[in-house]
């Protein structure tokens, strides 16, 4: 059975009737075509009729013969029978050339409420967008969170444990993942799925970039997430082991494409002595760890890179801004703020030994903002003191524990 993504329907349910464009953005295979089927869903369930809803799927065979906005116009308006409202689907939008000039047409002469999807972040933000500017609501859709691959579970008859967050940590949350019972058919499934996002949303036809080289490129960048980028470090990496060269602007490129195509984000910095978001990103997180395991054999668990990248999409997928934290001496790992407000928070694995809990919870003594301040570990033993909240990172995933943020 389908999960029925409340986390994000509870934030696009009160646009269904809104005058602005529903945009959903987010990595290929998220679930943006099962959240926008579980839309449509719940409109026929609240009585708008199924032949005012208009859905076409722009990457179905079907509908191939839609290239540019005019063939779109007419295909839309050829299906409008009155002046009722009609509720319309467009799945992928970014395959159909200026689709903006038919989007915006629609809100002016149609009475349409337009819901549509894309896999790659200039979406919204090429020459013709500016005539939708201030016409749009965006929500990016995430894998599976740790909380809905329990939702999943549950609804499917399958045992759930605490437990799985290890598989979680090494395979991630991309939802067709879980149909495979098999950890090779599993790592198959995501080579694929990635081959396919670099060969769809990134170097199409006419591309000069050189497949290998970049494949090469992004797979490195993105299992060493998380760590501090240089591209003259993965440049000497990539000379090193290929014998090829690759300039840092080149680097530079690839990752913007993969920026753009959902693979990563970036995280700004934070001077937590002057008070202000610092505009260069140094470190970057992979939308899904399962996209970090496809090009290792093995997953050190105690890699906290891993669970930072878990905590990153977490605190995400839950409406926050997240930076990480730069001291005099130091760094925390993230300041996540909502509202206004924030909180600051360190990761570990295990606060196995005296060192590495004076380590994680020093972090935050050159701070003297009075924020909330949480470490975040697998150990079931609350370990707070000082001040400092320790929450299990399991029960902060499962929200059997929240973050305050003032």
């Amino acid at each position: 059975m389908k999960l029925k993504r409340e986390n994000y329907l509870r934030l696009i349910r009160p646009y269904y009737d809104v005058d602005l464009i529903k945009v959903l953005t987010g990595v290929r295979r998220a679930g943006k075509s099962i959240l926008l089927e579980t839309i449509r869903n719940e409109l026929i369930e609240n009585g708008v009729r199924r032949d005012h809803i208009i859905s076409l799927n722009l990457e179905d065979m079907d509908f191939e013969f839609i290239q540019n906005a005019s063939e779109l116009n007419r295909e839309i308006k050829s299906r409008i029978h009155d002046d009722k409202k009609y509720y319309i689907f467009l799945d992928e939008i970014q395959h159909v050339e200026g689709f903006e000039r038919a989007l915006s047409s629609f809100r002016a002469s149609l009475n349409t409420s337009l819901f549509v999807t894309g896999s790659n972040s200039t979406l919204l933000s090429g020459e013709l967008a500016t005539l939708l500017t201030g016409r749009t609501a965006e929500f990016e859709i995430f894998p599976f969170s740790f909380s809905e691959m329990k939702e999943y579970f549950e609804l499917n008859g399958r045992e759930f444990h605490d437990e799985l967050i290890y598989d979680y940590i090494k395979w991630g949350g991309f939802p067709l993942r879980f149909d495979f019972a098999d950890e090779t058919s599993v790592r198959h499934y995501l080579s694929g799925l990635y081959e396919s996002i670099i060969s769809r949303d990134i170097i199409q036809g006419g591309s000069k970039i050189d497949k290998a080289v970049f494949k090469d490129i992004a797979l490195y960048i993105l299992a060493n997430s998380g760590k501090e980028f240089s591209a003259e470090n993965v440049a000497a990496f990539y000379r090193q082991n290929s014998e090829k060269n690759v300039s840092p602007r080149t680097i530079y490129n690839y990752l913007d494409k993969m920026k753009k195509a959902f693979l990563l984000h970036g995280v700004g910095r934070y001077n937590l002595g002057g008070r202000a978001s610092l505009s260069n990103r140094e470190k970057y997180y992979a939308v899904d760890t399962g996209f970090r395991i496809i090009n290792t054999n093995t997953i050190n668990y105690e890699d906290t890179f891993f669970l930072e990248n878990i905590i990153f999409n977490e605190l995400r997928m839950r409406g926050y801004s997240v930076f990480t934290g730069k001291t005099y001496k130091s760094e925390v790992d993230f300041i996540a703020i909502k509202d206004g407000k924030k909180c600051f928070i360190q990761v570990a694995y295990l606060l196995a030994s005296q060192s590495t809990i004076e380590r994680e919870f020093g972090a935050f003594s050159p701070i003297s903002d009075a924020s909330p301040k949480y470490v975040l570990s697998l150990d079931r033993i609350d370990m707070s003191h000082g001040g400092i909240a320790h929450i299990n990172i399991v029960d902060f995933l499962l929200r059997r524990r929240e973050l305050i943020v003032t």
